[in-house]
């Protein structure tokens, strides 16, 4: 009995440097979070008036959060699958050893570790209306110039380039590791078989790296939710609100309306939401490394 509780107090003193922070800076404002959603305060106000589920309810009730619901979802699909699908084919472009790999890989996963907000800056300039990179490409292709980041119709798409552009670098290195660690003898009897290179890529290194596949698009759905930099650069969640997730919008009623305890509110769906995502990617990632 002794010694079981002597065990217990190690394992304590060893876990205690980590939950010490993790208390402090996720569990405590976590709660607090949770409590300000059932409040009406203006950040001014010293006092906090209880008004139960009445935030949940008016956001609910807002036609402003169902748009952003929906550009969330459009985000997320629109940035998920061109990352996942670029990125494998970079890793198998990549897997053909061809001169000067190591450079272009390197240019490539270079886009992920510059900060978010530089790289936004940069594409602003690229999309000027005028002088812009880009409009200019198209003017000698013979097509109009396009107002990326002042059209409705363009602005979340000019979005969706940068976070893709910054992304499938990262989603490359990943299938890079994962290709490689298909067993060969699994290819080779599959050319046994008769099947060509397109046969071995189905039947064989798809199913194989599958587990690689869900684990990036759920890390990928992550930080879809919690994309706010490039917005924010790019867009500030215009024109129209064509650009406002709910991250966005968020920080708009928090910081613009002083509306805490709807920002609170949305703040609750938003963690929900990624904590289910990262239930799903824990449980992908050990059968991830169960496999590797």
């Amino acid at each position: 009995m002794r010694k079981s509780l002597l065990n217990d107090a190690k394992a304590l003193a060893f876990t205690l440097p980590a939950l010490v922070p993790l208390m402090l800076f996720w569990f405590i404002p976590l709660g607090y979070v949770i409590y300000l959603s059932f409040m009406e305060w203006d950040f001014m106000n010293p006092v906090k008036t209880y008004v139960g589920l009445n935030n949940y309810i008016r956001l609910f009730d807002n036609p402003q959060f169902y748009q952003a619901l929906r550009v969330t979802m459009l985000f997320c699909i629109g940035s998920v699958l061109p990352i996942i699908i670029i990125g494998f084919a970079l890793a198998l472009l990549f897997e053909r050893k061809m001169k000067g790999t190591a450079i272009y890989q390197t240019l490539l996963f270079s886009p992920w570790v510059t900060p978010t907000v530089a790289v936004s800056i940069v594409w602003s300039w690229m999309y000027e209306p005028k002088i812009g990179l880009i409009n200019l490409i198209l003017s000698w292709l013979g097509q109009d110039p396009i107002r990326w980041l002042e059209d409705p119709s363009w602005a979340l798409v000019a979005v969706l380039i940068v976070t893709i552009w910054k992304s499938a670098g990262w989603a490359m290195i990943f299938y890079m590791v994962a290709i490689r660690n298909v067993p060969p003898e699994l290819s080779q009897a599959a050319e046994l078989d008769g099947a060509g290179y397109w046969g071995k890529l189905v039947h064989v290194t798809l199913p194989l790296i599958s587990p690689t596949t869900f684990f990036l698009i759920i890390v990928q759905l992550i930080q879809a939710i919690q994309a706010y930099d490039q917005i924010n650069v790019l867009t500030q969640g215009g024109p129209a609100g064509s650009t406002r997730t709910l991250l966005y919008m968020y920080y708009q009623s928090a910081f613009t309306s002083y509306q805490i305890g709807e920002a609170s509110s949305i703040a609750i769906i938003i963690v929900l939401g990624c904590l289910i995502l990262s239930g799903l990617s824990f449980i992908v990632a050990r059968k991830t490394v169960h496999y590797n």
